[in-house]
């Protein structure tokens, strides 16, 4: 299963989500807060709290994969990704 954390409003959050409905790809997704380089209000305290336990950062978009057991920030690296794995 693929668990997108992202902003809407988020231009990096856009480019990922494109990238998953391009492809088809079914995907989880959580808005723990809102977009901001240092972080923007917070939405939903247990997804941001999720996503800092499982990556270690507060920061969108943060997309992991269950079935591979992959954890990824950064939306070009996470696109790459999904092209590898999913295309």
């Amino acid at each position: 299963m693929l668990e997108l954390y992202q902003a809407e409003g988020c231009p990096h959050s856009a480019d990922v989500r494109e990238k998953l409905t391009d492809l088809g790809v079914s995907y989880v997704i959580h808005n723990p807060r809102q977009p901001g380089s240092e972080g923007g209000d917070v939405l939903n305290e247990q997804a941001l709290r999720v996503m800092t336990e499982l990556g270690g950062e507060d920061s969108i978009p943060f997309l992991v994969d269950t079935d591979r057991e992959e954890a990824l920030y950064e939306s070009e690296e996470i696109v790459d990704y999904l092209e590898n794995h999913y295309a």
